[in-house]
């Protein structure tokens, strides 16, 4: 009895993901993508929207706080820093634009018309995410590139991890003098510090207090007032 040559010629399927690889169960037959790759992928999506809730509040206080003549001391350094793969993943390109290419794909995969404009990345990335964790059994299974958007959903997630954890890192950051008074009405003038573990601020001085975003902006309006008066006290 001779073996029959295309049995040396068979190649069991493989997950298509990058970086996977892993020979498909008997019950996966015909899925394009593994089921620890799909588990995975529907716990990184399930991630996703509160890391870049995270993401957009620390943007928010950066592009809050970023004026020039902000500080007293005439630094423009605003409270947080300016971290650029935070801005990255927020701007045009970031986090909304790559979850609505992924979507795209999948709509014109499925004959369907693309993702609708949703707003603004707010209001979009909810949505974005709940319609790849809603269709992620159908890519899996049938999706050619499904491999492909999963290695690109699971990029996406490390970097908003990644710079997520980066913003919560200690770190003392100069954001100039306290502009209180003091019943006298002496001006404070301490230096103030921000750290990138916490959005709050407190003068170690006289004990003024600034925590949202609001207040940010009120501290640098006040910061604004000081070195106005100080430059005409001078001139």
């Amino acid at each position: 009895m001779h073996d029959n040559p295309a049995n040396d010629e068979y190649s069991w399927p493989t997950c298509t993901t990058p970086n996977c690889g892993r020979q498909l169960w008997v019950n996966e037959t015909g899925r394009r993508a593994c089921r620890p790759c799909e588990d995975q992928t529907v716990k990184r999506l399930g991630e996703l929207p509160a890391l870049f809730r995270r993401l957009n509040t620390t943007g928010a206080l950066m592009r809050g706080a970023a004026r020039g003549g902000g500080a007293t001391s005439g630094s423009k350094t605003p409270p947080i820093p300016p971290r650029l793969e935070v801005l990255a993943l927020l701007g045009p390109g970031g986090i909304a634009t790559r979850l609505r290419d992924v979507e795209d794909a999948w709509r014109k995969a499925l004959g369907w018309t693309v993702a609708p404009w949703r707003g603004s990345p707010a209001q979009a990335v909810p949505e974005h995410i709940r319609f790849l964790a809603n269709n992620l059994p159908w890519a899996c299974d049938a999706y050619e590139s499904v491999g492909q958007d999963v290695e690109e959903l699971r990029r996406l997630h490390a970097e908003c991890t990644a710079a997520d954890l980066n913003e919560r890192r200690p770190g003392r950051v100069s954001i100039g003098r306290c502009p209180s008074r003091f019943d006298d009405g002496t001006l404070c003038a301490a230096d103030l510090f921000a750290t990138a573990a916490s959005h709050r601020v407190r003068c170690g001085n006289c004990g003024s207090r600034w925590e949202t975003l609001g207040e940010w902006k009120r501290l640098r309006q006040e910061q604004d007032v000081v070195l106005r008066n100080d430059a005409r006290a001078a001139a």
